[in-house]
């Protein structure tokens, strides 16, 4: 079975970050988000990766032929305009071929079990399964309308008058009799093949109960790094077991200099810290620079720009 990863989109609800970097690549305890999902993947016996990429292509490219990420092979579908999760899956409708795969985005962090997964799909005897993820903010992330084990509608648009605390984890078992419902054009997958799915075949649930972060907005992104239940730092023994990564806190070559007090914060790689700085509940992404005494509070920096969470008492950089 192959998977299908997207990882296309402009990331606009994490900016300025993404102005330099791509949200696939945004790290969280300094890993890239991608690598989250091909490690998960890869745990799985999924070894054949498409994914689709726009926004600083060549950066995602780039990263992942410099990985050692043995065993996984990853096919990219390039789109020079963006196609959306419904254009950029049916791009590549011929690379994925005649069989089911599983389809997952690019920027959530979880343990979804995708053996279980693919084996609830089979049973059902739909077209289509799609992960759902129960939490008090279904009303305002969105929705998904279910009758029974079947998905009948999303944010009521189909004025089904189903409501319910789950949403759309953004990963799903599919077969290939979504591309029926599928545009080339810019679309939503929602729009196009679930909604094809559910009045042609069926579309199941399937719901999880585990891990799952969506780290698409600065503060899920910033409360993610924090990781304060360790749920992240969890998934470290079986990530470096299939593919040598691992998630962790302050970087290797990271540069701390004296009298520096580090508290629930992430360091990222050639990070340089000044002498007697504060630095809590803060994310440093690479190569960010602190000047010596500086206090850095609820803060997620890069070598670009500052994004503030709550409150900084004091920033100064380079």
């Amino acid at each position: 079975m192959k998977a299908f990863v997207l990882a296309a989109g402009l990331g606009t609800r994490l900016r300025p970050l993404t102005a330099h970097i791509p949200k696939p690549l945004t790290p969280v305890l300094n890993i890239p988000t991608l690598f989250y999902t091909v490690c998960l993947l890869k745990q799985a016996g999924i070894t054949e990766i498409i994914c689709n990429i726009h926004h600083h292509a060549e950066a995602i490219r780039a990263v992942v032929a410099a990985s050692d990420l043995s065993g996984v092979q990853i096919t990219f579908s390039e789109e020079p305009v963006i196609l959306g999760t419904g254009g950029g899956l049916k791009k590549c409708e011929k690379l994925l071929g005649d069989e089911d795969f599983i389809l997952v985005n690019s920027d959530i962090i979880t343990d979804i079990d995708f053996r279980a997964l693919v084996q609830h799909h089979q049973a059902s005897g739909c077209s289509g399964t799609l992960t759902l993820y129960a939490t008090p903010e279904a009303a305002a992330i969105g929705f998904v309308g279910v009758e029974g084990t079947l998905v009948k509608d999303f944010r009521n648009r189909r004025n089904t008058g189903l409501f319910s605390s789950l949403i759309y984890t953004g990963t799903a078992v599919l077969s290939p009799e979504i591309f029926r419902f599928m545009s080339p054009e810019y679309s939503s997958i929602v729009d196009t093949g679930f909604i094809g799915l559910i009045d042609n075949g069926g579309l199941s649930c399937y719901e999880h109960k585990g891990l799952w972060m969506d780290i698409g907005t600065m503060e899920s992104y910033w409360r993610a790094n924090l990781d304060t239940t360790g749920v992240i730092r969890n998934l470290a023994a079986p990530m470096k077991i299939t593919t040598g990564l691992y998630p962790h806190a302050i970087a290797s070559d990271a540069v701390i200099s004296q009298g520096v007090e580090v508290t629930g914060s992430v360091i990222g790689s050639g990070c340089r810290i000044g002498a007697e700085s504060v630095i809590r509940n803060s994310v440093l992404l690479p190569g960010v620079e602190i000047k010596p005494g500086s206090v850095i509070i609820n803060s997620v920096l890069d070598p670009y720009s500052v994004t503030v969470m709550e409150d900084v008492q004091q920033q100064e950089r380079h």
